[in-house]
């Protein structure tokens, strides 16, 4: 969806993911799986590490920052 932002700050390497028909008895179980980013030739592993709301988004953190693009696209779950 986003990255996650404050009043005055932005930080790439953790970003919002949605899951669509889920709610917070869904996605208990999501905590600390991993999902990944492809764009192009560069790949992004995360990891789901809180909740953000009780309406299906996830708080995902990444090592490096994800760029622009990866906003409004698809993620993949690794088991």
């Amino acid at each position: 969806m986003n990255y996650r932002i404050g009043i005055r700050t932005q930080t790439p390497h953790e970003c919002l993911i949605e899951f669509v028909n889920a709610d917070i008895k869904t996605h208990a179980g999501l905590i600390g799986q991993k999902v990944l980013w492809k764009g192009g030739e560069s790949q992004h592993v995360g990891k789901i590490v809180g909740f953000h709301g009780k309406k299906g988004v996830v708080i995902a953190k990444f090592k490096k920052g994800v760029p622009g693009q990866a906003i409004g696209s698809t993620v993949e779950l690794i088991s």
